[in-house]
């Protein structure tokens, strides 16, 4: 029986993830069909109330990546929903932003929207992510939703009606034509004839990209990678931030000299991309090719990204782009939520993205959507094309660290890991400032530190009992100098592990 306690061990952050599939060896589950079936009615009753709309006049649309485990629990879902006396629309794979646009679009005019995703994680992993008319849950949200899902008793409604299929990606893919078509109108119908794009799906959801998006706008798209859907994941993981997958792709662009490659996460909220010469755009530089794309039309425009940006980004966003950059705090709907802030206080914000490739602009909803991330710079390679241009010519000016590296200190043997970060983070402002080592400010997450040979930030993990350290260096070795001071300045902290930084 699923008790309280185990449906609030599901919530990660802003969405739901757990095990939802044995396999040989591996952990149990914690995300059954019948816990879905739980957690999707608690939705329904949570918009209900949150628009003050009676249960029957609500639709909710149920979309699925390509996880093994996607038809047994989109099935739940949807089940749950009827049984709540709500419609339902069965959308099929999908990604998770065009399960917002169902919200949006004329012919689905959904309420809410549930997506089954665990974004890049194994393949046993599943997990649900949530949207109303305003955008995604909050985590706060999700803590309410999964105690009212606990407070159900256990058992099943009988649903009366059946859920009504929707072609989501098909109208999806459409709007995302009609953006490109309408940017470069002198191009006509096929404005990427003559172009070689290549996508990387790894097995996810974004696959549609390739046949659906630039197929018909003139691409050749020969050469493409891993774009049929496998829960199994059997090539890489399917992850911009992967070592593996970025080396795929770079491959693939180089091997067929491509003139653009692009990969997505599992339900393509995330984006990475390669240029002719196998330069993989990501992390500062993909933040950086945004904003210069949008820079134009936003003078003086506030960029925000998380905390682990470099400064040479700083420098190239404000003194290059004259733009400003507004370092905030890691977590896509941190990021987010601040650009959404700024704009309400009348400051011009953008743009809103992390080195994790989530990216989301004011001109889409502030959408986290890999997809539209790569229509972007698919739009402004065009665009550059015509000038003779390669889109690498807009970050040519961008510097980068000459070394940079993450170390995660692990925090052991206690229940309380937010007491012991909090003692690290106090005693490792308190060390520097004692040898002349001062902290940036503001700092909206951690304690970040100003080297003569480049910085270091320290913060707590946003889900795990662990601090991460970010250093960059502007010279060779400079990042294990950095590091080998830091170990002094923490050698105090009780159960921190700092073996990490010694492994240089």
């Amino acid at each position: 029986m699923l008790e309280e306690k185990d449906l609030l061990k599901l919530q990660n952050g802003s969405d739901i993830r757990g095990v939802a599939m044995e396999t040989e060896g591996g952990a149990p589950v914690t995300l059954p069909p019948a816990a879905v079936h739980r957690i999707a009615a608690a939705f329904v009753r949570f918009l209900a109330a949150r628009t003050k709309t009676p249960v029957r006049d609500l639709t909710i649309a149920v979309g699925t990546d390509s996880r093994l485990t996607a038809q047994p629990l989109r099935e739940e879902a949807l089940s749950a929903i009827l049984a709540e006396g709500a419609k339902a629309l069965d959308c099929g794979m999908a990604s998770t932003p065009a399960m917002f646009m169902a919200l949006q679009f004329d012919e689905t005019k959904a309420d809410g929207s549930i997506m089954l995703t665990a974004s890049h994680l194994p393949s046993d992993r599943n997990g649900m992510k949530f949207f109303t008319k305003e955008g995604g849950l909050e985590k706060s949200d999700i803590t309410e939703l999964l105690k009212s899902a606990a407070a159900e008793p256990p058992g099943y409604k009988k649903a009366d009606a059946a859920a009504r299929p929707c072609a989501l990606i098909t109208r999806y893919t459409r709007f995302l034509r009609d953006r490109i078509k309408s940017a470069l109108p002198e191009l006509g119908e096929r404005p990427f004839e003559g172009m070689k794009i290549l996508v990387d799906a790894g097995n996810g959801a974004g696959g549609f990209f390739a046949s659906e998006v630039l197929e018909p706008l003139g691409a050749d798209v020969t050469g493409s990678l891993y774009l049929e859907p496998d829960g199994h994941f059997p090539n890489h993981v399917p992850n911009p931030e992967n070592a593996q997958a970025m080396e795929a792709i770079r491959q693939a662009v180089t091997n067929t000299h491509a003139d653009l490659g692009l990969i997505f996460d599992t339900d393509v909220d995330r984006m990475g991309a390669v240029l002719p010469d196998g330069t993989a755009v990501s992390r500062n530089e993909l933040i950086a090719m945004m904003a210069a794309i949008l820079a134009p039309e936003h003078p003086g425009g506030v960029i925000v990204t998380d905390s682990v940006t470099s400064d040479e980004l700083t420098e190239f966003l404000e003194k290059e782009l004259h733009l400003k950059h507004h370092r905030f705090k890691r977590g896509y709907k941190n990021v987010i939520n601040e650009s959404i802030r700024l704009r309400k206080e009348g400051v011009d914000s953008p743009l809103a993205i992390e080195t994790s490739g989530h990216g989301a602009m004011a001109e889409n909803y502030f959408l986290d959507d890999g997809a539209y991330l790569a229509v972007k710079l698919l739009i402004a390679t065009a665009k550059l094309r015509q000038q003779g241009k390669p889109l690498s010519s807009l970050i040519e000016t961008l510097g980068r660290p000459a070394e940079s590296r993450e170390f995660r200190l692990h925090i052991e043997g206690t229940d309380d890991p937010q007491a012991v970060g909090a003692a690290a983070l106090k005693q490792f402002e308190a060390a520097a400032k004692a040898t002349g080592i001062s902290a940036a400010e503001p700092s909206y997450e951690g304690v970040r530190l100003i080297f003569p040979e480049g910085w270091a930030l320290l913060r707590m993990s946003l889900h795990d009992p662990e601090m991460p350290l970010n250093v960059e260096g502007k010279t060779p070795g400079s990042v294990a100098r950095i590091a080998g001071q830091i170990e002094k300045f923490l050698e105090n902290v009780q159960r921190l592990d700092l073996s990490p930084l010694q492994e240089n």
